[in-house]
């Protein structure tokens, strides 16, 4: 119900920083947990973070803590992941996600972001 566009991606060096945004269109944002998921090649899926509803509540897996911010703008319909201090390892193509049911399985996300390439190198 929930229509979700990524974007920012980009390749950068190791050490740079990039901003990826998702909006969404359709059902109202607000309603929804959201969820920013990567891949790698040859790798599952896999929760890097997510923002509750309000914006209040951030969870973020241990890899990335320190390193990556998620916030919200709800006016907007907008999500957004600061990602600084990138590495390697963080090459992915991100995708943002939404659900009624928060959780870090991908399978509880029913809408989905076609995804954005972040290529870092060293």
């Amino acid at each position: 119900q929930v229509q979700l566009v990524e974007s920012g991606g980009g390749s950068v060096q190791a050490g740079a920083s990039l901003r990826l945004s998702c909006t969404a269109s359709g059902r109202t944002f607000s309603s929804y947990f959201m969820g920013w998921f990567r891949q790698a090649p040859g790798k599952e899926r896999e929760f890097v973070g997510g923002i509750s509803w309000s914006g209040g509540g951030t969870y973020y897996t241990e890899s990335v803590k320190g390193r990556f911010t998620i916030s919200r703008d709800n006016a907007k319909n907008t999500m957004y992941l600061q990602m600084n201090s990138l590495k390697p390892e963080d090459t992915a193509v991100y995708y943002c996600a939404a659900t009624f049911t928060p959780g870090t399985d991908y399978t509880r996300y029913a809408s989905w972001g076609q995804g954005t390439q972040v290529t870092v190198s060293s």
